[in-house]
């Protein structure tokens, strides 16, 4: 590997996601978000990261999750809103 290689390997490396040690721990409300709370936030991700660029307060995605299905609730949000459905296909 040349030096451009390497910048562009230690780049992709650095995208890749990492663990989250809050996952399957209460907020401070007592709750671990699941697949109903990740389809919510997905569905106001665009309003909560406009949001999110103004206040502290705010973040995009709810770091006191369940894993898995709150993952998978998120994405089925997301593609909601942003057209993640067959129709854009046919």
């Amino acid at each position: 590997m040349n030096g451009r290689e390497k910048k562009h390997a230690v780049g992709l490396a650095s995208c890749t996601a990492g663990p989250n040690p809050l996952q399957d721990t209460p907020d401070s409300s007592l709750n671990v978000a699941g697949f109903w709370r990740g389809w919510w936030q997905g569905l106001i991700s665009p309003i909560t990261f406009v949001i999110s660029l103004f206040s502290e307060q705010v973040r995009v995605y709810e770091v006191h999750n369940n894993g898995g299905w709150y993952n998978f609730g998120f994405l089925l949000g997301v593609a909601a809103v942003f057209g993640g459905g067959g129709s854009a296909a046919s």
